[in-house]
């Protein structure tokens, strides 16, 4: 089965009319895209948009063959003009499926919001799955069937992917392709980057794709570490890269803090980001943790992980610190490390970027600075991706 993507933007398109914003003006060239529109094996065309029979054919094809045009979602503003030739668009409704005569089935799947997505089967048997802008499947059997490949709203909708990878939907091979682009995120490198943590990539208009072809889908990265100063927004990007994984456990060590409100509206903001899905576990003890299996983890973060490590050898006193603290401390890091070493479970960690500021006026301050300094280049060794957060943008150190 091959998809030909005729457009993959926003409805409005990308950049929108009329908007001034960075990514709007940054959208040249292989990075403007019209309205999202797909061309199956050139006889079935899921969404009908303006000028799609000029993209199809500065793509090399054309719509004379197409047999059948579906509608995924209501479209706004004056109605599009269907080309000559062309079968009156429909929307399939819920549940419903359609057999055509080129040997393509067509099953509509209901949303969470106003749209229907839509699962084609191929004459060949490849699968395919796409989703309307903005919207989520509602209620999906667990088969443990994979599509081949998946066409879906990704940055503005991660939590569609997540329920598809909950039930088998999405596997490793799953070539999962993000369209409805809009302007959420900077085009270019920046687009690819997030896409990439979420398993899944983008593609220029006009890219024609053969269904059930592999090579070029993403390498989740398994261990992340995630590095930053005071609101720099460390712990967004760390969220926002396990965003569309089921089940991810959210791992708390900075504890309740009883009676300091100041920390509880910290924890409050925190858990609000978060997924309704996710699950949250207050703990220090991270070993067990990374040896057992199961979902993947969020650490946030280790900076309040060594306070604690800190405070159970007593390493703010000299005494103590000089008489086996520090050995003891480190043999606390060298287990850590090695568990992330080991572990088999996807990992994001958050940890304070410290050692650029000033300089701590105490020595127990600055005891504390070097051996975070420690703990996140110790940690930071065992991780596929390391990432440097500054002013809220992301700075790739490793893969």
């Amino acid at each position: 089965m091959e998809l030909t993507l005729l457009g993959t933007g926003a409805p409005e398109g990308l950049p929108r009319p009329d908007c001034p914003c960075a990514a709007c003006a940054s959208a040249l060239g292989k990075d403007a895209r019209a309205a999202t529109a797909l061309l199956v094996d050139g006889t079935l065309l899921l969404d009908l948009t303006p000028g799609a029979a000029f993209a199809a054919a500065r793509a090399g094809h054309s719509l004379g063959g197409v047999r059948q045009v579906l509608l995924s979602h209501p479209h706004d503003g004056p109605a599009v003009e269907v080309p000559a030739g062309l079968p009156q668009p429909v929307r399939v409704p819920d549940g419903s499926e359609l057999a055509l005569l080129t040997g393509h089935r067509v099953r509509a799947v209901p949303m969470d919001s106003p749209g229907t997505g839509y699962a084609v089967t191929g004459p060949d048997g490849q699968r395919l799955l796409y989703l309307p802008p903005g919207a989520a499947p509602a209620g999906l059997d667990e088969n443990g069937d994979s599509y081949a490949m998946v066409v879906a709203d990704v940055v503005g909708r991660p939590d569609a992917l997540a329920k598809l990878r909950a039930v088998g939907a999405v596997g490793p091979t799953t070539d999962v392709i993000a369209v409805h682009l809009d302007h959420d995120v900077p085009p270019g490198p920046e687009l690819r980057r997030q896409l990439a943590a979420a398993g899944a990539r983008a593609v220029p208009d006009g890219t024609t794709l053969d269904v059930g072809v592999y090579e070029d889908v993403p390498d989740v990265p398994r261990r992340t570490l995630v590095l930053g100063g005071a609101r720099s927004g460390k712990s967004v990007e760390a969220e926002r890269r396990l965003e569309s994984f089921p089940g991810v456990l959210y791992v708390a060590t900075g504890g309740s803090r009883g009676g300091d409100n100041e920390w509880a509206s910290r924890v409050h903001a925190h858990r609000e980001r978060r997924p309704g899905s996710w699950r949250t576990v207050e703990t220090c003890d991270l070993v067990p943790l990374l040896e057992d299996s199961g979902p993947p983890l969020l650490v946030d973060c280790l900076s309040l992980w060594l306070t604690d490590a800190m405070d159970s050898v007593n390493a703010w006193d000299d005494a103590e610190w000089a008489g086996g603290g520090e050995r003891a401390l480190r043999a606390r890091v060298e287990e850590l490390t090695s568990a992330v070493r080991t572990t088999r479970r996807t990992v994001v960690a958050v940890s304070n970027e410290v050692g650029s500021g000033i300089v701590p006026a105490t020595a127990s301050g600055r005891r504390y600075r070097d051996e975070l300094g420690r703990l996140n280049a110790g940690f930071a060794a065992e991780c596929e991706h390391v990432l440097l957060v500054v002013a809220g943008q992301a700075l790739t150190l490793r893969g």
